[in-house]
């Protein structure tokens, strides 16, 4: 039964919620693989969760199409997804959603001026509609009064929830833009492997523009792609990389370009990222307030731990490409070592203290409230 849960996202996790002993009997050295989503913060946290715990993990990422064909083949002791994925042939297999974080719009523009994109000019330029930079649509976007809503903080950087749990907004600003676009084609930098943040952009694009991106949401971009890939005018103009890192490394490297992937990859390739438009009008970035409201509007199926996302949400501030990555569990590991060592890497990737502090830059929320109960559950059926 999905259950609507209107319980926003906060960041402080409490003490209780940690289940990991910091001197278990055994070190074990835990191996995963799948979405790249996550690949920064499990990167970031590796060492904390060594301390924390005397345990150890390597992370081959691969994509979320190798995380959910390796939990098929039992290859590893954990995985992650940053899609759902209900085809698993292993039903010991369960999915437990610990990480959120927004999927950036990322640009290679020589400009420093912010770029405004509304969500029918992010479907058009990624489905090829939209093909120069100084095109109508995206002129329209970056010269006009826009509107920012901004939420007041908490201590840990996120959104103040009011005694209803809805989030305090600090103030609304509003801005005269101007902003001359370069007469230039747009470079189109697509996730070419299986991935999870492909399906989760692809979903959104649907969901937002249904008639400018037709097709629905897929782990294969040129799957989803409303129209063919491969026509002439798309050949060497949208083309593709893999992984989150490839993507990045690519439009680093291209002037004119655009792709999509986790925030902290733009940051760390040092490309520009878009304010979206979402459903009042305004425009926001991917930042941890923006996305915490967007993400506590989701529906959440409480028995099998899956999100549905509301892109059509008003909440003013909301930044509406938020997703959760699934670390994909097993209820029935051989060997119950593993299985309690899983288990407090789960609960280690929720703490505050893997997400937030020192790595709170690379743009991760941590998952509390309500939601975090849905996690907390799945999590407690880890062997």
């Amino acid at each position: 039964m999905k259950v609507r849960t209107r319980s926003k996202f906060a960041v402080a996790l409490s003490a209780a919620a940690l289940v990991f002993s910091t001197t278990p009997a055994h070190a074990v050295d835990l191996t995963g693989s799948g979405a790249t989503f996550v690949a920064p913060l499990l990167e970031a946290c590796k060492a904390g969760f060594a301390k924390s715990t005397d345990h150890s993990f390597t992370y081959g990422g691969g994509g979320s199409g190798t995380g959910q064909k390796n939990s098929d083949a039992g290859v590893g002791d954990f995985w992650f997804s940053d899609s759902a994925y209900r085809a698993g042939t292993r039903t010991s297999i369960i999915h437990a959603p610990v990480v959120a974080a927004p999927i950036a719009v990322m640009h290679n523009l020589p400009s420093s001026r912010q770029l405004y994109l509304s969500p029918e000019t992010v479907a058009g330029i990624f489905a090829g509609t939209i093909d120069r930079w100084n095109d109508p649509a995206i002129v329209k976007d970056n010269n006009r009064t826009v509107t920012e809503v901004i939420y007041r903080k908490d201590k840990q950087g996120n959104a103040q929830l009011d005694s209803k749990g809805n989030p305090r907004v600090l103030r609304t600003a509003k801005k005269n833009i101007r902003y001359t676009l370069p007469n230039k084609p747009i470079k189109v930098i697509y996730r070419s492997d299986s991935s999870g943040t492909s399906n989760n952009f692809t979903t959104y694009l649907n969901g937002v523009a249904k008639s400018i991106w037709t097709k629905a949401g897929n782990n294969v971009f040129s799957t989803a792609f409303p129209g063919d890939i491969n026509a002439k005018d798309n050949i060497g103009r949208i083309v593709s990389a893999s992984g989150s890192q490839g993507v990045a490394s690519l439009a680093a490297k291209t002037k004119y370009s655009i792709t999509y992937a986790e925030k902290s990859f733009a940051d760390s390739n040092m490309l520009k990222i878009a304010a979206i438009g979402n459903a009042s009008g305004n425009f926001t970035l991917p930042r941890s307030p923006a996305v915490s409201a967007f993400l506590g509007e989701a529906t959440v199926d409480a028995t099998k731990g899956f999100f549905s996302f509301d892109y059509f949400t008003k909440e003013p501030g909301a930044y509406t490409l938020g997703i959760v990555s699934y670390m994909l569990v097993d209820t029935n590991y051989a060997n119950k070592t593993t299985a309690a060592a899983v288990k407090q890497l789960a609960n280690y990737l929720m703490s505050e203290e893997c997400t937030g502090g020192s790595n709170a830059a690379l743009g991760y929320v941590v998952v509390t409230g309500k939601l975090k109960t849905v996690a907390q559950a799945q999590i407690n059926k880890i062997g």
